[in-house]
């Protein structure tokens, strides 16, 4: 089974002064493709890849990333 993982990629871009999908594309070496799918939910990143994107906006994976429809803390 597969999780859900939501995110806030496009709203920590817009903070990050409106970086293009671009942009952060090439900051972390993916395609713009790929930010596209990890926006819409389509894609999960990998954990480098999420630690990369995280990094670039200054923030920790948990700022950008969650588990989809539960917030309660995994035990």
């Amino acid at each position: 089974m597969d999780d859900i993982i939501d995110n806030e990629v496009r709203k920590h871009r817009f903070l990050c002064g409106e970086m293009t999908q671009e942009q952060l594309a090439a900051r972390v070496g993916v395609s713009r493709q790929t930010i596209i799918a990890i926006e819409k939910g389509k894609y999960n990143p990998s954990v480098g890849l999420a630690l990369r994107i995280a990094r670039v906006f200054g923030v920790t994976v948990e700022d950008v990333f969650r588990l989809g429809g539960n917030d309660e803390p995994v035990r």
